[in-house]
Parts: C-alpha cells; sequence; structure tokens
C-alpha cells in the first residue's frame, strides 16, 4: 500500500512494522513494572525494617543500593526498546526523472542501480538506501558512489560505517548518510609513572554512532596493574554501552553501581567524558571526580571543571551535564591528574590555562605533546604520576 504524499513527501512513519512494534512496547511495559516491584520492595522494607546493628544497618544500605540499581538499568531497557519502537522517517518522494538521471550516471561508473529510497529522520538528517551492484569485470569504490550522489544531488552524503569498501559483484544495499558540518582529528601524549611498567590512565575515542564521537579518560587510583585494570573497566564498559544505546548519563550511573556492587574488589576512578555532536557542533562534558578539561578557541580558553568524587565512592553521585557549542578552529584538551601534580612541583597548575591559550600549533598530536613536555619541564622530568593529554580539534567540512 503507498504512503499518500504531502506536499511531494510522505508523512513520518514508523521504522518496525506496526507488530514489531506493538511487540516492543509491550516488552518496555513489562521491564517497568518489574522495575516498579522492586521500587514497591524496597518501600514495603523501609516502613518495616527494624535495624539492630551497624552491621545489619549496613546488609541493609546495601540491599536497597541494589534494588534501586536493578530498577533504574530496567527502566532504562524499557526507555530504550520504547525509542526504537517509536522512532520513525519520513520518505522523500524522488520524481522518475530524477531517478533515470541517477540510473544512468551510476551506469556510466559501472554501478547498475536497481531501486533507491531518500528517508528524513525526525532530527531532520537526510539518507539514501540504493540497492545496487557493479557491473561486470568493474570494482567502484562505495566513497566515489557517494561524491557522485552528492553532486546529482546537491546534498553532501558519505556511506555509512557499515558500508564495505567497494561495490560487490551481487545486488545488496548500501547506505549513505548526509555528511556532517564538522569533521575531528584527535591526539593522544602519554607517560607512565616512573615506578612502574604500565599506566594506570585509560582513554578511548568512540563513534557509537553516526556523526558522533566521544572522548573517554579515565585514571585509576593509585598506579601500576591494578589502576590500569580499574580504569580499563571503566572506559570497556562506557564503550559497550553506548555503543548499545545507553545515554552517557545513565552509562556512567550504571558503572557507577557497578563498582559499588564490587566492593572493596573495584578501586575508585575518575571519568571525563566529551560527547561531540558533528551536526551541530554541541559537545557535553561529563566529569566524575577528573581534572579540568579546557575549550580553546584561538588564545581564548575556557576550563570546564566538576568538584565531586570519583566513581564507586557513593550510590548517588552528583553528576551533572556541561554544555558547550564548538566553531571551526576549536580544540578540547583533556588530561589526567598526573599533569597538574606535575605542574605543581614547577610553576603551579593555574598556569595552565594561559600556556593552553599560547600555543600556536595545530596538528592535535602535536599539541598534546607540547603541552605533556612543558608539564616534564616543569617536575624536571620526574613522573610521579601516571601522565595523559587528550586533545580533539574539530574543523568545519568545506
Amino acid at each position: 500500500m503507498k504512503k499518500q504524499l504531502v506536499n511531494g513527501e510522505a508523512p513520518f512513519d514508523s521504522v518496525l512494522p506496526e507488530y514489531g512494534k506493538r511487540k516492543l512496547l509491550m516488552y518496555a511495559d513489562s521491564f517497568r513494572d518489574l522495575a516498579n516491584t522492586f521500587t514497591y520492595m524496597q518501600k514495603e522494607n523501609q516502613e518495616t525494617a527494624e535495624v539492630n546493628d551497624r552491621q545489619e544497618f549496613l546488609w541493609k544500605r546495601r540491599l536497597v543500593e541494589n534494588r534501586d540499581l536493578m530498577a533504574d538499568h530496567l527502566n532504562e531497557m524499557a526507555q530504550i526498546m520504547t525509542k526504537v519502537a517509536e522512532e520513525s522517517y519520513k520518505a522523500i518522494h524522488m520524481s522518475e526523472r530524477k531517478v533515470k538521471q541517477l540510473t544512468h550516471a551510476l551506469k556510466e561508473e559501472d554501478v547498475l542501480l536497481k531501486d533507491i529510497y531518500m528517508l528524513e529522520k525526525e532530527g531532520g538528517r537526510k539518507e539514501l538506501n540504493l540497492i545496487m551492484r557493479a557491473a561486470k569485470g568493474a570494482v567502484p569504490s562505495v566513497e566515489e558512489v557517494g561524491n557522485l550522489l552528492s553532486v546529482l544531488l546537491n546534498f553532501r552524503f558519505m556511506a555509512a560505517k557499515s558500508c564495505p569498501i567497494f561495490v560487490g559483484k551481487e545486488w545488496d544495499t548500501y547506505q549513505y548518510m548526509e555528511e556532517p558540518k564538522f569533521h575531528i582529528l584527535t591526539g593522544v601524549a602519554k607517560a607512565v609513572k616512573e615506578t612502574e611498567n604500565i599506566s594506570g590512565d585509560n582513554y578511548a575515542f568512540v563513534e557509537e554512532k553516526e556523526g558522533s564521537l566521544t572522548a573517554i579518560l579515565s585514571d585509576g587510583m593509585g598506579s601500576g596493574e591494578k589502576a590500569c585494570r580499574d580504569s580499563e573497566f571503566v572506559v570497556d564498559l562506557i564503550e559497550k554501552f553506548l555503543e548499545a544505546g545507553f545515554s552517557k548519563e545513565t552509562a556512567v550511573q550504571m558503572i557507577n553501581g557497578s563498582l559499588i556492587a564490587g566492593g572493596e574488589a573495584q578501586n575508585m576512578s575518575t571519568l571525563d567524558l566529551c560527547q561531540i555532536d558533528m551536526y551541530t557542533g554541541v559537545c557535553e562534558f561529563i566529569k566524575i571526580g577528573s581534572a579540568p578539561s579546557y575549550i580553546k578557541r584561538e588564545h581564548l580558553v575556557d576550563q570546564i571543571s566538576a568538584r565531586n568524587l570519583p566513581l564507586g565512592v557513593f550510590y548517588e553521585m552528583d553528576m551533572e551535564t556541561t554544555r558547550r557549542r564548538l566553531v571551526d578552529g576549536d580544540y578540547i584538551v583533556m588530561l589526567s591528574d598526573g599533569i597538574l601534580d606535575a605542574l605543581s612541583q614547577g610553576i603551579g597548575e593555574d598556569i595552565l590555562p594561559e600556556i593552553i591559550g599560547k600555543v600556536t600549533l595545530k596538528n592535535p598530536g602535536e599539541m598534546a605533546n607540547y603541552i605533556l613536555n612543558f608539564c616534564l619541564h616543569q617536575s624536571k622530568g620526574r613522573i610521579r604520576d601516571d601522565m595523559t593529554v587528550m586533545v580533539t580539534g574539530i574543523w568545519e567540512n568545506l
């Protein structure tokens, strides 16, 4: 059944068939009901509990925290299912003449086009889906096809991450996304504590979805292998939760709950997280017990700080999201506590924004190395704590 077009475009419709949508929403309601059960049990126990000694009090408090954690996780799962079920798109009508033009142009590049669909997500971003294959004896690249589509449709498209490098010999579906307004380059510089062989700092740059990059830095308490394992645990879980579709706030809360539940088996770890939307230039910071971060705009430097405790200390965290809008040529500098410790042995950590503002280097890797070497000079080459500098640069696509 054809969708009725409104001004040449179909109305927004669900990505899932109606049956699948109802099924997913039913699962979501079941998770919410289960979460409410944990909440009800907790309230009932609080009303009837009589604590006789300290050990019993601590046990009951841990039980309450674990139930809170389980309820939060179930509610988040329900929210993700609801979001997927209600995700919708708008089919953009393409004239028969335009389709023939695309078919002819692709054929000249040894690409045979069987069908093409243009969609618009609710956020307004365009998406192309092409059913195509390579002509006999040809090996056209998916990127070349994207460049041709951009010219013919007067709209910049890039191949989705799931696409192969080349167009295959069999009919298959290839997805192209609207190209983001910005592109990003990153750089990292590290130094290991002089008495250790392995750094207690871990980091990652994660593209959990098209047009979004998240920089993650975690500093395990102490140094050496144990600190490395703790910070690696935090970074790995953040990556997995973000890629699974959890919000960054929920991912942080879930990891904190895991560390609390682990008791003495897990040490405390800091978390510095910066998520950048490459379509809008908006970045959001979550900082848990971490050193300040900085946004460098030419010679001006904006410091992003948070005065809270690391992960794994309290179940209820003091967590807030700080938002900034980036422009062409901005840099984000994230660092571990070892950098500030090194500066405190010289001219003091308060000078760091001024030093970052004076850097004229453009390459993020070179900038990270410059900051690290400056701090090492201040500590006279002594590395009393693990040191990590992460730099992310953002530029508009031409």
